[in-house]
């Protein structure tokens, strides 16, 4: 259900899925921390997700391949 989010919101899921801060996230996507804020909350209303464990949950699930 990734494939539902942006690029742009993608890289950011997966950073937070990966337990980087907010701050972290922002420096690392030369973005302001209120624009990762927003981003997240955007990811979790488009995945119907309440929190940050959950995100990470949901991104780990995604990434697993079938044999």
């Amino acid at each position: 259900m990734l494939e539902t989010l942006t690029f742009g919101e993608r890289r950011v899921a997966e950073l937070v899925a990966r337990g980087w801060t907010n701050k972290e996230v922002a420096s690392a996507l030369d973005l302001r921390a209120k624009t990762v804020e927003w981003t997240l909350t955007n990811i979790y209303r488009k995945l119907h997700l309440r929190s940050r464990t959950e995100l990470a949950l949901h991104v780990a699930s995604s990434s697993k391949r079938l044999p």
